[in-house]
């Protein structure tokens, strides 16, 4: 495991783009150094690699397998000490600025512009220190169950995430995906009870995707919907799976899902709108997609493995940028999406 370590620290140190990752509940890490500076970009999906996308989907980043020295580990327990930190000192400008949106938002879903909304703000932690190797060892032992990466391109940036949540598995025509929607605080308690308004959301997500999937797809099966912990967080989960028609590709499944209701909201197309005039700032690569492109290095058959790019943050100098959002629906109440917004923040701020 050292050896996979210090082999990319000292491609991190020429300044080379390369991605480092970690599957759900898996033992394995693997990495792509990427042996040149060029910016590979998508053009059709039929690429092999791994994809970082933002967004609005302009920036379709490839880190192919063909320019890429491909390494494995087996992960190791680490000993460190986690810290469960309360946000006291929050900054009382940006809790009125995100109440105040979230406020727009209801009044919008009240005007039955859309039914839901998903509505994010970023937030800046000064780090005196930073060690990408320790905060991604820190990320995999601490959420085992996510998608755990660290990525990094000299044109793009320093991004680090742990993501709960699964866009697409594809293999040859038969496909993943989850529906994942609804948050709450983990306590002590085993049971987990779910409010309406949660559970509300978590069905629009559904068959949102159960809809658009059946365009594309010749069959679609789904689960019911269950309690998923990561982190600190309580989420409700449903699988859908099936069988993508003959003529379908994978850049149509892609079109189809992203961006999902969960980072988006309902109908996609003004709910998208809503969010570009209103959030205020450039989410860039926050809720895109990032994972296995047409891969085979991992498994024996070529297969896709992408996941949606939550929980994440952006490293600038000594800079943390935290990115977090909420589903907003007509029950929402601003104060508790705000509090919610912190919940979502110690994901990352733990590791740090």
């Amino acid at each position: 495991m050292n050896n996979f370590f210090s082999k990319t620290k000292k491609h991190y140190d020429q300044n080379l783009p390369f991605v480092i990752y970690s599957k759900p509940n898996t033992s394995t890490v693997f990495g792509l150094l990427q042996q040149n500076g060029t910016l590979y970009k998508i053009t059709d999906y039929s690429e092999k690699g791994f994809v970082f996308a933002s967004f609005d989907e302009k920036q379709l980043v490839l880190i192919p397998e063909n320019e890429s020295e491909i390494i494995t580990a087996e992960k190791e327990i680490t000993a460190f000490e986690t810290t469960e930190i309360e946000d006291l000192n929050f900054d009382a400008a940006a809790k009125s600025q995100y109440e105040d949106l979230v406020s727009k938002g209801i009044q919008a879903i009240k005007n039955e512009e859309f039914k839901k909304v998903v509505l994010s703000r970023s937030e800046k932690t000064v780090l005196s220190e930073f060690d990408f190797i320790n905060t991604f060892q820190h990320l995999i032992q601490l959420y085992p169950a996510t998608f755990c990466y660290c990525f990094f391109h000299p044109e793009i940036g320093f991004w680090m995430g742990a993501t709960p949540e699964q866009l697409l598995k594809a293999n040859g025509n038969v496909f993943e995906t989850t529906a994942l929607a609804g948050t709450q605080k983990a306590n002590l308690e085993t049971e987990i009870r779910w409010e309406q308004k949660e559970k509300d959301e978590q069905q629009y997500v559904t068959d949102f995707i159960v809809k658009r999937l059946r365009e594309v797809a010749n069959s679609v099966v789904v689960t019911e919907p269950y309690s998923l912990k990561a982190g600190s967080i309580w989420h409700i989960k449903t699988d859908i799976s099936g069988v993508l028609n003959e003529n379908s590709t994978l850049e149509q499944v892609i079109d189809t899902l992203h961006p999902t209701p969960a980072v988006c909201g309902l109908p996609k197309k003004k709910a998208k709108a809503f969010i570009i005039e209103n959030e205020n700032y450039d989410r860039t690569f926050y809720t895109g997609f990032l994972g296995e492109l047409n891969s085979s290095f991992a498994g024996t058959q070529t297969s896709s493995d992408l996941f949606v790019n939550l929980r994440s943050m952006q490293i600038q100098d000594k800079t943390a940028i935290l990115y977090m959002g909420c589903g907003i629906t007509k029950e929402s109440i601003p104060e508790k999406e705000w509090e919610e917004s912190v919940n979502k923040s110690m994901t990352m701020k733990r590791v740090l």
